[in-house]
């Protein structure tokens, strides 16, 4: 069974927030790597770098430049050692299916772009199991057919 994963989840795992808990059991269940897109990572990473721009801004705001290097050598590690991987996209076809769940399902639910191409994209690769701790981004999968887990989502 192939298990997707979304930026808000890998996030879950590599920094202490209220869904780690849920994140670290569920990524401990599961038998084999969680697939990634490029877009994910690079989402995690932009993501992080600007945790820790935040934090240089307002040190009650986001990620010291210590915390943002950790998460992001424990995320390269986790790649090299085969636990995230990355799936074979073909960006022209995730991109028509995004189109379609943004046409049937953003005007009633107010859908990001990230969180519809990352959708669409587990949909591409067949997964069959959506890792998130975003309500809205979990409501959008489990409307295209994906069973999501964890649980616990934030909203």
């Amino acid at each position: 069974m192939i298990a997707f994963a979304d930026t808000s989840v890998i996030c879950a795992l590599l920094h202490e927030q209220s869904t780690t808990a849920e994140s670290e059991a569920l990524f401990a269940e599961l038998k084999s790597p969680i697939t990634i897109s490029t877009l994910v990572a690079f989402e995690f990473r932009q993501s992080s770098r600007l945790q820790n721009f935040r934090f240089s801004a307002d040190r009650t705001q986001g990620w010291s430049a210590r915390e943002t290097g950790r998460m992001l050598a424990q995320f390269d590690a986790n790649i090299a050692a085969g636990a995230f991987v990355h799936g074979a996209v073909n960006w022209p076809e995730v991109h028509a299916l995004a189109e379609q769940y943004s046409h049937s399902h953003t005007l009633k639910r107010g859908h990001r772009t990230l969180d519809v191409l990352h959708v669409a994209t587990a949909v591409h690769l067949r997964a069959k199991l959506f890792c998130t701790v975003d309500r809205l981004q979990s409501e959008l999968a489990r409307a295209v057919g994906l069973k999501v887990r964890p649980a616990r989502l934030r909203a």
